[in-house]
């Protein structure tokens, strides 16, 4: 038991890292599922049927840790439903007391910028999507889950999904989780710069993160499975267009990155190597400014 609350408490507050990207989202990402007044126009679903057997369940990454019978029992507990492209999942008014499992396809998770716009900072690949960052006083994000692809999506009661996972009480899991992870998404949002990174480390870090999600081994390295499209990598970095493809370019030439066709094949030990090279460098920095002082 005590070995799954962790791996369930970083599937359900992978949101957080999210928040390191918020404060640099620049540029207008494309609207999506609003009607002419603004309001949501959520996509039309099939009539929810239960799944049988755990045969989409069991190669889900993120929650691979459930046993047979907590699958089976997850299993006959989800609602499925079909979102078309471009649909919404769920918002954060419909989200609070559900959790939903992506069994298939490709789903984003956006929010309003600073100017309005809606942007991407996280995307999410099948398995349970991560719920949204607690309230902020102050500050509203409207954080919105929506189908990249055509999805196929699971909805359990909350409750139900932590009582299968853990056999507690969800109202006691969140007592837990509140005291385990504390609020370092407010500490997250104060942060600058992706924790001091500059933007060539930042979109590294991206690319790691989506060769972690959607890549696929390949005698090259790491395959992404997903296009790794120059606007919505300057997104989630927080920087433009423009530079974004320039330090893409320099990561290639350096044979970080290799380029086929529209595919992107990243070589994960050279970008850990490099950023391992820049965190280093910039601790000698600190303490050389430190000693000097």
């Amino acid at each position: 038991m005590a070995s799954l609350i962790p791996t369930l408490l970083r599937c359900m507050f992978q949101r957080h890292s999210a928040l390191m990207r918020i404060g640099y989202m620049e540029h207008q990402a494309r609207r999506t599922g609003a009607t002419p007044s603004g309001e949501l126009c959520y996509i039309e679903v099939m009539r929810p049927v239960r799944i049988s057997g755990v045969r989409k369940l069991r190669g889900l990454k993120n929650i691979s840790w459930l046993t047979a019978r907590q699958l089976n029992r997850l299993a006959d507990a989800l609602t499925m439903n079909r979102v078309e492209k471009r649909g919404i999942i769920f918002d954060e008014k419909h989200s609070p007391e559900s959790a939903y499992v992506l069994l298939s396809g490709v789903a984003r998770i956006t929010c309003r910028n600073r100017k309005g716009d809606r942007a991407l900072v996280i995307m999410v690949a099948p398995g349970m999507i991560p719920g949204f960052p607690p309230p902020v006083a102050g500050i509203s994000y409207n954080f919105r889950c929506e189908a990249v692809t055509e999805c196929q999506i699971g909805a359990v009661d909350l409750a139900t999904f932590i009582e299968i996972a853990l056999g507690i009480a969800s109202t006691d899991f969140k007592r837990m989780a509140a005291s385990y992870s504390g609020r370092w998404d407010l500490v997250q949002l104060r942060c600058a710069n992706f924790m001091s990174c500059t933007l060539e480390e930042r979109v590294a870090l991206i690319l790691l993160e989506l060769a972690d999600n959607f890549g696929v081994p390949d005698r090259l390295g790491v395959r992404l499975t997903v296009p790794a499209r120059h606007k919505d990598l300057a997104e989630l970095v927080g920087a433009s267009r423009p530079r974004v493809t320039e330090y893409l370019a320099l990561l290639e030439r350096d044979h970080m990155i290799i380029r086929e066709g529209r595919q992107l094949i990243v070589r994960r030990e050279r970008l850990e190597s490099f950023l391992a090279q820049g965190h280093s460098s910039a601790n000698r920095r600190y303490l050389e400014e430190t000693l000097a002082s």
